[in-house]
């Protein structure tokens, strides 16, 4: 179980119920919904969680593929959109019923949904000169259709209130990641892995520790990786297990120094991407950028990988105000034991472990981080933390749809 040792409590705090909570997500990677089973007590300071069940339920082929078109800009009607979306959620549905299979039902389901786009806001911080003042985020699943397959209260569409008051939408996690993974003493990067990596930088546990949190999405995590396995292979393999296909290769630095001038990179926080930027197209950049080091696939692989380590590294260097004395990987990039190893090196002396290491189980994080935000919502508790997302206030994250 995990708890908050250690923490002031509210004054008059009421003590809750625990709560049967599903989180569900898929990520950039989209290769399946990640699902967990969560019994949540308290509020924040005193938040409570333990972990019942967490699996991954992958998405049918048929439905994966047309969820990367959709993702990479291909042209499809409005119908063929809708369908897309209630497939999506039925899918999303059943997985929330098969995680309650052999445990007491849940009350209440927070559902991040598919992100297919993602449109970061231009011209914040002045004055509205742009009709793309505001950002845009388009998550497909609609939360009604799950909470009418499942007769479960469900809340989604997390992103849409702080992108509405000029936010980015993202990252959403680094408020839950601050209740959940804080240290007394120790400042932490909570580093998440999946198709786009993000950080919450978590400092001591006191004084004015909430107001010094920082967010922001670092660039590719899985992305290109998956991207460029899946073309090497022609589709045969999806990823690089472990990363021991990129471990049998070597870095070509040159190449690595050139990508990292990328402009993303030196965007000051908060900022977004997702894969509009480090996508198919992206991939291909990089492609002809390596055609004449002439290298082998293991070389490109490894050289990719040093691209999302590099960028991780440049962009604490770069934007911390000091640098953690932990790093806490999570997500499925937390798996690719060479690149933990290539990000170990890059850091030093910073110990680089997973959040397993302290007691969050790495591989449903994201999932328990959209249970917890739900939870949030039911309870009228603010979910973004404006230094990360670059909204001007806190707002209550999601809209709540009745069950049965």
């Amino acid at each position: 179980m995990i708890t908050k040792e250690s923490l002031p409590m509210h004054p008059n705090e009421e003590i809750t119920v625990p709560t049967r909570v599903i989180g569900l997500i898929s990520g950039t990677s989209v290769d399946g919904i990640d699902a967990a089973l969560v019994e949540i007590s308290g509020t924040d300071l005193d938040l409570k969680i333990e972990l019942l069940a967490g699996e991954t339920y992958l998405y049918t082929a048929n439905l994966r593929e047309r969820i990367l078109a959709v993702c990479a800009g291909a042209a499809i009607s409005m119908a063929e959109l809708a369908e897309i979306d209630d497939a999506i959620a039925c899918a999303f549905a059943q997985a929330a019923q098969n995680i309650q299979i052999g445990h007491q039902p849940a009350t209440l389901i927070g559902s991040h949904g598919q992100t297919v786009y993602h449109r970061p806001p231009k011209g914040a911080g002045g004055a509205c000169s742009t009709p793309h003042f505001l950002g845009y985020s388009l998550q497909l699943g609609r939360g009604a259709l799950i909470a009418h397959l499942t007769g479960i209260t469900t809340v989604s569409n997390f992103r849409v209130a702080d992108i509405a008051i000029g936010g980015h939408g993202a990252p959403l996690v680094p408020r839950v990641d601050a209740f959940l993974l804080s240290h007394p003493q120790e400042g932490r990067c909570i580093q998440n892995l999946g198709g786009i990596g993000n950080v919450a930088y978590i400092p001591p546990r006191r004084d004015d520790w909430l107001s010094k949190i920082r967010g922001w999405d670092t660039g590719p995590g899985n992305s290109l990786l998956d991207l460029a396995v899946q073309h090497l292979t022609s589709g045969a393999k999806t990823f690089d297990e472990n990363g021991n296909w990129a471990a049998s290769g070597t870095p070509c630095y040159p190449l690595v120094e050139k990508w990292l001038q990328q402009d993303y990179f030196h965007l000051p926080p908060p900022k977004s991407t997702g894969r509009e930027l480090f996508g198919v197209t992206y991939l291909h950049q990089c492609l002809q950028d390596a055609a004449p080091y002439q290298l082998s696939p293991a070389d490109l692989l490894a050289t990719l990988t040093e691209l999302t380590v590099a960028s991780i590294a440049h962009s604490y260097c770069t934007f911390l105000p000091q640098m953690p004395q932990q790093v806490l990987l999570c997500g499925g990039g937390s798996r690719n034991l060479y690149l933990k190893q290539r990000l170990q090196l890059l850091l030093a002396s910073v110990p680089v472990l997973t959040t397993d290491e302290v007691g969050l189980n790495a591989d449903f994080k994201e999932a328990i981080a959209f249970a917890v935000l739900a939870y949030w919502r039911q309870q009228s508790i603010p979910g973004n933390l404006p230094a990360a997302t670059g909204a001007p206030y806190e707002v209550l994250l999601g809209e709540i749809h009745q069950g049965l």
